[in-house]
């Protein structure tokens, strides 16, 4: 399926067995819970999919495990490479194993400047037909793609969206005075989804979906209606949840809330540790907390 880029798209987590190895039926059983709780996509590969931690391979492996979902949701590869020769040939890959579309981070490790990024993501996008969402994440990756930057990848048809994870939300009013509709914008912070959308976001690239699909999607519609009072309260109950997101072990803690919701499994691949002693307590606690008070949706 295409993407449209609107609605809600999980950044789904990995999941792999004790001993490391993929687990594809702990992962198809996420990928189904999240079909039925009306998600339009479904991101692989992400920084909360372990992205440094997979091989090209695995990343494909994951794309073609999705084929038969493929007229429900649209399936996202993530790109995260540090040359543009590797992230040119990871785009012909995707293409070919059947993936629907493309997030593409700038270049790792080497700080780019404006004209080296966007001639990055212009060459990528050169290389495949598929539908490109960029990820503007400069807190996290250091390099923040500009409007003046924008401007030069306006012209490049393939270039889409934008997962807007600046941290700052006058952002997307500068997007659309600049551009109009011309890129779509997915909010990529859940601690700022509801403003994402209030202020004009299309839908919303999300982290704790991966274990409250039904919550995230009902939060997305209920804004969308323009029943802000009802979104309020449920973004009230969810902030605690949220908080994870933005946090550097946000992939243990999302992975413990889908054990917890019985969608998922807590392993990880090293250097990252499954959480233990009383940083495990106070998550177990925020989660036993939410789960206790679970809105009726």
């Amino acid at each position: 399926m295409r993407p449209t880029w609107t609605g809600v798209y999980p950044a789904v987590t990995t999941k792999f067995k004790e001993n490391g190895d993929l687990d594809l039926p702990a992962f198809l059983t996420n990928i189904e819970f999240q079909i039925e709780s009306g998600v339009s996509g479904i991101v692989l590969g992400g920084s909360l999919g372990e992205s440094s931690t997979l091989n090209s391979n695995e990343k494909i492996v994951l794309v073609k495990a999705l084929q038969p979902f493929r007229e429900k949701v649209s399936v996202i590869m993530n790109i995260a490479e540090s040359s543009t020769v590797r992230a040119v040939e990871a785009a012909k890959q995707a293409e070919s194993s059947g993936a629907d579309g493309l997030m593409l981070l700038p270049p790792l490790l080497y700080k780019a400047d404006a004209s080296e990024t966007v001639e990055y993501f212009k060459t990528v996008a050169a290389a495949t037909t598929l539908p490109i969402l960029l990820y503007n994440n400069p807190v996290d990756y250091k390099i923040e793609i500009t409007v003046p930057m924008f401007e030069q990848l306006q012209t490049v048809a393939n270039i889409e969206a934008v997962k807007e994870s600046t941290r700052d939300l006058s952002n997307i009013t500068r997007m659309r005075n600049a551009f109009g509709d011309r890129f779509k914008i997915m909010g990529g912070v859940d601690t700022l989804c509801l403003e994402s959308l209030l202020l004009g976001g299309d839908g919303l690239v999300a982290g704790l979906v991966c274990a409250f699909p039904k919550e995230t999607v009902v939060l997305f519609e209920l804004a969308k209606a323009g029943k802000i009072e009802e979104a309020v309260l449920l973004y009230r109950w969810f902030m605690p949840l949220f908080e994870m997101d933005i946090h550097s072990k946000l992939v243990q803690y999302i992975k413990l809330c889908e054990v917890y919701t019985g969608v998922g499994t807590e392993y990880v691949r090293a250097p990252r540790k499954m959480i233990s002693g009383d940083e495990r307590k106070t998550i177990v606690q925020t989660i036993e907390l939410a789960l206790a008070n679970r809105p009726k949706l």
